[in-house]
């Protein structure tokens, strides 16, 4: 393979970071835009491992922010674009609504404008999200590519626009633009204010003595979680295929908030009833139930996988808290 150039914007977050590792590993030279920060200390944390590799080839950019897209574009003079830059928590996407609009839907748009103008045999790949679904579910249970979208937060609102986008800027420019329909995916490296890491990091550190209470939403809301790592090797993937097209990502299989605890809790050989409470500030206002998603499409046309169970996943995330701890 020649070496191949990628642009990752949003590279600092949980999958930016894993996908810039391996397609380090792959041999490409790769590229990621980050906004300004005020605080720009812990900004670029979970790319320690490359940094060496990688420090001069971070791009300061917004997706609000047209000019600042093409000059990355124009530095980085990708073959593949991986669109992971958003405002991403579903919850805060209720707080704040219309930035959300804008930075993960009209910021997809601007993306796409600038891709279109600087070179449309750019391969794009678009982290869509299980959230667009809302509680449209099929009658066996499972989200799929056919699945109607009726998404229950402006999160998955703005996703929409951007999956809808994406495919028109397919169909009417012949742009190679996947979706990939990512469901939850976790790692040690995910915000501490989503639920798995929030629940595994406090189970630590009650479990250590360092605090005694975990306070939770829906206890009940079923997740299909998957491994970060997993899933961009997909996104990797789907980008390597003769055509582009739409793709679920997901392990097929849910579990519940309350599920999540109960494991976590187990291992830590906690009674999780002892510590844990529930608070209406921490539910949506209108609730998304249940997720779990059926990647047929995907395994079959790209031989994926995916190698992190629920639990192994978890272990690791358990792992990651007991040696931030005691180191």
């Amino acid at each position: 393979m020649e070496n191949k150039r990628a642009l990752i914007t949003g590279i600092n977050g949980q999958d930016g970071s894993y996908l810039a590792e391996f397609l380090l590993d792959k041999g490409y030279e790769v590229f990621g835009t980050i906004k300004r920060n005020s605080v720009s200390e812990n900004q670029t944390s979970r790319l320690d491992s490359i940094y060496s590799k990688i420090k001069d080839n971070l791009i300061y950019a917004d997706l609000l922010d047209v000019p600042s897209l093409l000059h990355a574009l124009k530095i980085s003079d990708p073959c593949e674009v991986y669109n992971l830059a958003a405002q991403s928590h579903v919850r805060i996407s209720f707080d704040q609504p219309v930035y959300t609009a804008q930075a993960t839907g009209l910021g997809t748009l601007n993306l796409l404008e600038a891709i279109r103008l600087h070179n449309t045999n750019i391969r794009v790949y678009q982290a869509s999200s299980s959230e667009m679904f809302g509680n449209s579910i099929d009658s066996d249970g499972y989200q799929r590519e056919t699945t109607p979208m009726n998404p229950v937060s402006p999160y998955g609102c703005a996703k929409v626009f951007s999956y809808n986008i994406c495919r028109n800027y397919r169909n009417s420019y012949g742009m190679f633009i996947s979706n990939g329909i990512l469901f939850n995916h976790e790692s040690p490296r995910r915000g501490t204010n989503f639920v798995t890491n929030k629940v595994v990091k406090a189970a630590v550190r009650i479990k250590l003595g360092l605090e005694n209470e975990l306070v939770l939403g829906n206890l009940n809301a079923t997740r299909d979680w998957g491994h970060a790592k997993d899933y961009v090797e997909a996104m990797w993937m789907m980008l390597q295929q003769e055509e582009s097209g739409d793709y679920i990502c997901a392990t097929g299989i849910s579990h519940s908030v309350l599920e999540l605890v109960e494991y976590v809790f187990g291992k830590l050989d906690l009674d999780w009833k002892s510590h844990v409470k529930t608070d209406s500030k921490f539910l949506r206002p209108e609730e998304l139930e249940d997720l779990k998603g059926d990647s047929l499409k995907l395994r079959k046309e790209t031989g994926w996988s995916p190698n992190y169970t629920f639990e192994t996943m978890l272990e690791e995330m358990i792992d990651h808290w007991l040696d931030h701890y005691k180191g």
